[in-house]
Parts: structure tokens; sequence; C-alpha cells
């Protein structure tokens, strides 16, 4: 006959068995809807005027719904601050929805979460234009072309449909398989209205980048948002060319003067005079800044020969090209961030998370929503 104290530790050891067995099997929120998380593939912020947040990752996962690989974008609920979650979150997610153009990134599923907001969307192959600038040195003249006409029709779609960017910069421009642009980050985006004498209401929200800021932003007066995009993209277009930005963006005085000045070329690497034209009808004050029409009618734009100047070095020093700083303005470090993410993960991990709500792109097409295999 068995021990009672044997018996006793061998019916808890089969229930412990069973308990870790059931936990197993149990499935996350994206797993029951068909999403397997794999590697990270970026990490991304949220500035305020004193603060920048660490709370979003970004993982590549495979999808059984899409046939192949996507992107998602995890915000933690605990870390993430209440202004992002109440206005800027609910507002990307509300633009993306309705936007489908071959050089945007897709949105393909939002889903909440007692614990985290996740944001699925299709996944670029190939980094993002950064990556190739900082690799090559600079862009030769074709290839820029070619990006920056893309990235011009994915900026005029958005426009015609009520929709600015205000976050336009070369980590926002991602490559796909065939290194094609494709627009991300609509964290700061943004329907825009008309007044009913046809002008358009004024931003007054100062957001994306200093050094691809226009000067209307930088001076912080109320500014027509989709003419500080087309700013923006002056700016990628010039750090494709010349593998560096325009405008230093470590001194905000210095910053400030630079961007009510004529913009000046370096003289490597060269670059067509028709480019620099483009360049300075673009990087130009409001009243004679170059509207998307002026751009699409430019001779730079619509040259279609072979171009000679400012090709790709091999081998070429590291680009110029630098994160953009603040300034004069007090920051806490990355590492006191992610201890402080960590640390409220941690506390919060043992709380079961469950799916509050989920969100799909307006008007879906099921024939188009598979992915292709790319391999």
């Amino acid at each position: 006959m068995p021990s009672p104290v044997n018996s006793i530790h061998q019916t808890h050891h089969s229930h412990t068995t069973q308990n870790t067995e059931s936990q197993k099997d149990r499935k996350t929120v994206l797993e029951t809807h068909g999403y397997f998380l794999g590697k990270t593939i970026g990490a991304g912020s949220y500035a305020t005027v004193r603060f920048v947040f660490l709370f979003i990752n970004f993982k590549m996962a495979h999808s059984e719904l899409h046939g192949g690989n996507v992107a998602i974008k995890i915000v933690s609920k605990y870390t993430a601050p209440e202004d992002y979650l109440k206005k800027f979150l609910p507002r990307e997610i509300e633009v993306v929805k309705g936007l489908k153009h071959p050089n945007l990134i897709r949105f393909l599923q939002a889903i909440e979460t007692t614990h985290r907001v996740y944001i699925v969307m299709e996944y670029a192959e190939n980094g993002s234009l950064l990556d190739i600038i900082r690799k090559e040195s600079f862009i030769q003249e074709q290839r820029a072309r070619k990006w920056f006409r893309q990235l011009v029709d994915a900026i005029e779609y958005c426009h015609e449909r009520g929709v600015v960017h205000r976050d336009i910069k070369c980590e926002n421009l991602l490559m796909d398989i065939n290194y094609n642009i494709k627009v991300s980050d609509f964290g700061f985006a943004r329907t825009y209205v008309k007044h009913q004498n046809g002008h358009p209401v004024l931003s007054e929200t100062f957001c994306g980048s200093y050094a691809y800021a226009s000067p209307e932003i930088l001076r912080g007066i109320p500014y027509q948002p989709h003419q500080s995009d087309i700013w923006s993209m002056g700016v990628v277009l010039y750090a494709m060319v010349f593998g560096r930005l325009p405008f230093d963006d470590t001194n905000y005085s210095l910053l400030l003067k630079q961007v009510s000045n004529k913009v000046t070329f370096p003289r490597d690497p060269k670059a067509s005079s028709a480019c620099k034209a483009l360049i300075n009808k673009i990087l130009a004050p409001l009243k004679v800044r170059a509207r998307i029409s002026g751009i699409r009618t430019d001779a730079w734009f619509n040259y279609t020969t072979t171009d000679k100047a400012g090709s790709s070095k091999e081998g070429s020093e590291v680009s110029q090209i630098r994160v953009p700083s603040r300034d004069a303005i007090t920051l806490v470090t990355k590492k006191q961030l992610k201890d402080e993410v960590k640390r409220k993960e941690k506390a919060n991990a043992a709380e079961e998370e469950t799916q509050i709500a989920t969100q799909s792109p307006e008007t879906p097409n099921r024939s188009e929503d598979k992915i292709k295999d790319k391999k």
C-alpha cells in the first residue's frame, strides 16, 4: 500500500504538470487571430516638449490569414502617455483604415487588448531609405528620381483624400522586396478640412523631426500641414542626392537661421543643376514654395534618360545623416526609459491579457489581402 505522503506528492505533481501543459496550449490574443510573433524589427518613441517616451515595439510575424509575413506595431498601454493613447493613436488607426496605395504601407488590422494595442501592417523586407543612404553614402539621381516620384505619388494620394502625414523623413520611407518606396508611420497624421471660403484649416500641433520640419513649424506658428509635408519631401530629396541633411539640427537658433535662407549645396557629391533647382523650389518660403502640381511639371522630375551625375560610391565613408536631436531640451536617457518600461511591464505581467476590440481596413477586399509568396 503506498504511503499517504507519496500519494499526496504524486497528486500535486500531476496537477502541476496539467497546469503547465494547459498554459503551453493556451494561445495568446495574437495567435487566436493567426499571428505568430517573430523577431523584433524596430522600436519607436513619442516625443513631448521635455521627454521622449519609448513604448513602441515593431515585430515581424507570420500571418496565416494573409499567407506571409506582416509587421506588428505593439503599443504598451502601461508606458504610453495618455495623450498618445487618447489622441494620436486613435487618429492614426482611423486615418490608415481608409488608405490604400501601392506606395503606402498597407494597414491590415488593429487589435486592442487590456494591455496593448497591436497594429498589423504590411511588412517591408528591405529596411528604410535611411539604411540605404547610410550604406551607399548617397543615391544616384536616376534612383533618387524614381523614389522621389513614388513619394510624391503617395503623398498626393493622401492629400487628395484630406490626409496629411506630418512626419515624412528617410526613416519612415520603407522598401519592399522590389525596392519600391512604402511610406509608413502615420503616428502624427490627421485629416484636414477646408473653411467655407476654401482656405485650409491651420494645424497647431508642432510635430515631426526638427531636421525635416518646415520654417513655420520651427517658428511655432499655425501652419498649412500639406505644405509642410512638401517641405519635408524636399529634405528627403536633398538627403538622397547628397547623403546628408540640408540643415544642422544640433543648434536650434542656427537651424532657424538656415531654414530662413536659401539652401546651400556641397561640392561633393556632384548633382545636376536641374536637381538643385527643384530642391530650391521646394525648400523655399511658404509663399513661393512649390505645390505638388508644380513638382509634377518640373524638368528634373520628368527627366527620362539615364543620369550621369551623382553616382553611388562603394565603400565610401558613413553617411552624415544623423538622428534628429533636441537642442536645449532636457531628455531622459534611453537606458532610463527602457528600464522603466521593463519595470512597468513586469509589474503588470501577471495580469492576463484579454481582447477588447478589433478594427479592419474600410471596404476590405479579401481577394487582395493575400500577401504574395515572395520566395
